[in-house]
């Protein structure tokens, strides 16, 4: 494979273990701070993928993150906000690690070498052209990725790929390639720092941006979020108390009664 493997050259500090705590914090402060300058140069591409999410969804379909190691659970991670956040439901974005559920504590040898694993795991959950699959492979070599990317493609499904190798294989078996290129990690092959950050701060984008077009926010509120836990029911209760003027009372049972801000909202609206 001809192409530049930047994750995994030399880190540009040495002596490591020689260094003192402050030094080893500022050093790692500073390579982290490049991460948001690489994510910013994939804003074109990102503002592509999400458009096509965005008009398959509204249809029906689904989104799938899949990757292994760091990736796999970085996406994993993304997905399982969505329902508490936005009050999507759980099906419609999901994420598939390889390895499956073991993997997200304890690493699963070899698990991402298996080609046709993803493909078959997509498949479980009737795949189909209305639903979107993000692979995610901080080295752009993740045979796990790689594999189902091709056969979605094959299959009209619309593809992306988060690797932060300019030019990787992923990438091109990607519809939509995402490249940000963090350079060589302050510990040398640890994609879990930079690589790992731009990653979670690309998923950050991607499902926020989808879940704002699909209405799953107003203002600037996430009024659709699931009221699991008392803080989020005060959270809640504060929003309608804004936007009604409601007494905080009258406004939470009014949120327990219809289950969401927006439905409490519109409800009294309606009255």
């Amino acid at each position: 494979m001809n192409f530049r493997r930047i994750t995994e050259e030399s880190s540009l500090y040495d002596d490591l273990d020689r260094k003192s705590v402050r030094e080893l914090l500022e050093d790692i402060n500073r390579e982290d701070h490049k991460v948001p300058d690489a994510v910013a140069e994939c804003i074109p591409s990102i503002e592509r993928l999400v458009y096509g999410i965005v008009e398959r969804m509204e249809k029906g379909g689904r989104l799938f993150y899949i990757g292994a190691g760091t990736s796999g659970r970085l996406g994993v991670l993304d997905a399982s906000e969505i329902p508490p956040t936005f009050g999507y439901p759980a099906s419609y974005v999901i994420g598939l690690i390889a390895g499956g559920e073991k993997a997200l504590r304890c690493p699963v040898e070899s698990a991402e070498d298996q080609s046709e694993k993803a493909w078959i795991e997509l498949c479980e959950h009737d795949i189909n052209e209305l639903d979107t699959v993000v692979g995610i492979a901080a080295s752009g070599t993740t045979p796990y990725v790689i594999g189902a990317l091709k056969k979605c493609r094959e299959q009209g499904i619309l593809t992306a790929s988060i690797a932060c190798n300019p030019d990787s294989l992923v990438a091109q078996v990607a519809e939509i390639a995402i490249e940000p290129v963090v350079g060589p990690e302050y510990v040398t092959g640890s994609t879990r720092m930079k690589s790992g950050t731009a990653q979670k701060l690309i998923l950050n984008m991607i499902s926020t941006s989808v879940m704002i077009r699909l209405g799953r926010v107003k203002g600037n509120r996430m009024v659709n979020m699931q009221l699991s836990n008392n803080k989020l029911i005060d959270r809640g209760t504060q929003m309608i108390v804004s936007e009604l003027g409601l007494e905080y009372e009258e406004a939470r049972q009014l949120l327990l009664e219809y289950g969401s801000v927006k439905r409490a909202v519109d409800a009294k609206r309606n009255v």
